[in-house]
């Protein structure tokens, strides 16, 4: 990891850039695979699934035989690790659900709000070299939740054409029974545009790397909404001086493994602790599998020395980290100051891959600085809110006046007329 210490504040942004390939190329080639898409369907869709992921599809959609069997190729263990997911991530949606009540706003005037589910969703859920088996019920427990009635899944094959049988056990256990092999860009414009074998959805939902990034903002352009910009995992740690620096690398690299253009990030006003995590990154880097990986995202990475927590602080909301750790003396008080944050960890047993699994809140979450801008996955994400009013000749009468004279004012007389004529007729009734 890069060490920079009391950086100005001038150079702060280049400091916390992300790293990105060149946008302008990247959006040219995301755009042609969209196209090629929606202009050929399923023969573009095989075609880069041949091109990408080794696969010569014959089938697009996995089967319901291969969604059954799967379940014997999952462990009793990890069976047993997921249910307790299952119940935690439910419990934590469940909660989030609102009831809705008549507003009388005014006398004569009722005003409210009706939740509706998404009609048709679809589920991105990464493969290649790390199947995210957990994004599958961060995804599918709320939109079943919600009573979203189609819930479509796409996920890439391996060389051999099969999904991950974890993936496919808790789609099988969420309710999920249309699932693709089918990944990456041609996965977003699939769900986008539909193919003959893969229905168009109405929001799309799922993490990605920058190319899946860049298709979901793409296509979001179009007919289909998307849950957010979710790409390349990032994670910033907020330590003092008698923060466990083993703990501290253990998070880090947890973020760094998900690829070679990950981010993660040390704030600290200890001088010391960068020392020390130091050596512990280059202890525990060695024991892990993926080392490899973790090392080139960590060659993305830096360990930041400030003045002191308020400046910390600052730096974390400029940088909108997804993932924030806060393992300091006054973790609590510091949370008040967080405003710009995906999901935040607080103190020394809270770490990261406890919301990536377990915990109950929601893994899927804006990435890159959107954060500024965005929430994390909730109950709201798979609703449409719809507003109703209801308005009796008493009542209109009460606002009457407020409308025409607005209405005037913008020079929109027919706005005003349509209630005038409404009043006239009470007037003569």
């Amino acid at each position: 990891m890069n060490i920079i210490r009391n950086p100005e504040k001038s150079t702060w942004s280049g400091l916390l850039e992300r790293p990105r390939l060149n946008h302008s190329t990247l959006e040219e080639q995301v755009q042609k695979i969209i196209d090629d898409v929606a202009l050929n369907g399923d023969a573009a869709v095989s075609k880069y699934t041949r091109e990408f992921d080794h696969y010569d599809a014959a089938n697009l959609e996995v089967t319901a035989e291969e969604i059954q069997a799967a379940k014997g190729n999952v462990s009793k263990e990890l069976r047993r690790a997921i249910e307790e997911a299952h119940w935690n991530i439910q419990t934590f949606h469940k909660k989030q659900m609102h009831t809705y009540e008549t507003i009388v706003t005014t006398a004569g005037v009722r005003c409210w709000q009706k939740p509706v589910p998404m009609s048709s969703v679809g589920l991105y859920i990464p493969g290649g070299s790390a199947p995210l088996l957990s994004t599958v019920l961060m995804l599918g427990i709320p939109a079943k939740i919600a009573g979203c009635k189609d819930v479509i899944l796409c996920s890439p094959p391996d060389s051999s054409g099969q999904v991950s049988s974890s993936i496919l056990y808790i789609a099988n256990l969420l309710g999920i029974d249309r699932v693709f092999r089918v990944g990456g860009v041609q996965a977003i414009a699939a769900m986008a545009h539909g193919t003959e074998s893969i229905p168009a959805v109405n929001k799309i939902f799922g993490p990605g790397n920058q190319y899946v990034t860049m298709a979901k903002q793409l296509v979001s352009r179009e007919t289909v909404a998307i849950d957010m910009p979710a790409g390349p995992s990032e994670l910033a740690v907020v330590a003092d001086s008698n923060a466990n620096p083993a703990f501290i690398a253990s998070d880090l690299l947890s973020q760094a493994e998900h690829g070679p253009d990950s981010q993660v990030l040390l704030l600290t006003d200890s001088d010391a602790m960068i020392d020390r995590v130091k050596i512990e990154l280059e202890k525990q880097l060695k024991e892990l599998p993926r080392k490899e990986i973790a090392s080139k995202a960590l060659d993305n990475s830096k360990m930041i020395l400030l003045g002191g927590q308020q400046e910390i602080m600052e730096m974390v909301n400029a940088y909108a980290p997804e993932h924030l750790i806060i393992v300091t003396a006054n973790y609590a008080d510091l949370a008040e100051q967080v405003l710009n944050a995906g999901s935040v960890f607080l103190g020394d047993y809270t770490p990261e891959s406890a919301g990536d699994y377990a915990s109950g809140t929601n893994h899927t979450l804006p990435t890159n600085g959107w954060a500024h801008s965005y929430s994390g996955i909730n109950m709201d994400s798979f609703y449409k809110k719809i507003t109703f009013q209801e308005i009796s000749r008493y009542g209109l009468v009460n606002i009457g006046d407020a409308i025409m004279t607005m209405a005037e004012a913008e020079e929109l007389q027919a706005h005003s007329n349509a209630v005038s004529i409404r009043l006239r007729s009470t007037e003569n009734d």
